[in-house]
């Protein structure tokens, strides 16, 4: 890969791990949606609280923080009993919830969504052996959009389920799956799919981390798309191998909480 990084590479790694550090750390959690799932202790709960909370994660952090939690209280704060077991009155009402474009058609059919992907064994199976099968994530969010989607009512729906297929950055379902996937002894991510390796993960690419990544010429794509994802991931993969979107953290706050 080229260098055109703002320091030499030895010097922004050491940056980088720095700021990685810094926020990578309990603190973090108060204030970030990440917030929401760490609330429950269940593995179902966790994995529903967290795409739920992640699908919605877009504006002001305040009001992503205000209506995830009201959309938990809206499922009892019992998200998979609620998904598997809510009958078709209970579904209607909790679905009167709204954020933003996402609306009352739209939470019903994530809801109904939800528990057809439950009945079938839930979000670990799908991303897991879809993971198997190809080995880049993806295609395992292409699968796993066809599935979603696949109920009849999906409608006006789909545009809130990110088709990386026609470039979208998927930044809401990355920074699910990170969540999800690494195994983050700080206790800020949950690292509960323990057959999906943190090295395939992708950055949770949005304005903050862009803007970041641009001014530390870790990306020179102009446009926050799938290809600009691509590019900023395989430079943070120069780091760390491992585990690359570990520097989401440093990224993040240096945006977010430095304005850098």
């Amino acid at each position: 890969m080229e260098n055109n990084l703002l320091m030499p590479l030895q010097e922004l790694k050491d940056f980088l791990e720095y700021k990685h550090d810094l926020y990578n750390t309990p603190s973090f959690i108060e204030t970030d949606p990440i917030s929401i799932p760490h609330t429950y202790n269940i593995r179902e709960d966790i994995e529903i609280a967290a795409f739920l909370t992640a699908t919605i994660a877009w504006g002001q952090r305040k009001a992503i923080l205000k209506n995830a939690s009201k959309l938990m209280m809206q499922l009892g704060n019992s998200p998979y009993s609620f998904i598997m077991e809510a009958s078709e009155v209970e579904l209607k009402k909790a679905s009167a919830f709204v954020h933003r474009t996402f609306n009352h058609q739209d939470t019903y059919y994530f809801l109904k969504s939800l528990r057809n992907i439950y009945e079938q064994g839930g979000l670990l199976p799908i991303f897991e052996n879809s993971f198997q099968k190809y080995g880049d994530l993806k295609n395992c969010l292409d699968e796993f959009r066809i599935i979603f989607l696949s109920l009849e009512l999906c409608g006006r729906t789909s545009k809130h389920v990110s088709d990386v297929m026609t470039g979208s950055s998927a930044k809401r379902l990355n920074m699910f799956l990170r969540w999800m996937v690494r195994q983050d002894s700080r206790g800020v991510d949950f690292g509960l799919w323990k057959n999906i390796s943190a090295s395939a993960l992708y950055l949770p690419l949005d304005v903050h981390t862009g803007n970041v990544s641009r001014k530390l010429q870790l990306l020179l794509r102009k446009q926050n798309d799938w290809k600009a994802v691509e590019e900023v991931t395989a430079h943070l993969r120069t780091f760390d191998p491992l585990d690359p979107v570990k520097y989401d953290f440093a990224l993040f706050g240096l945006g977010v909480f430095e304005e850098f």
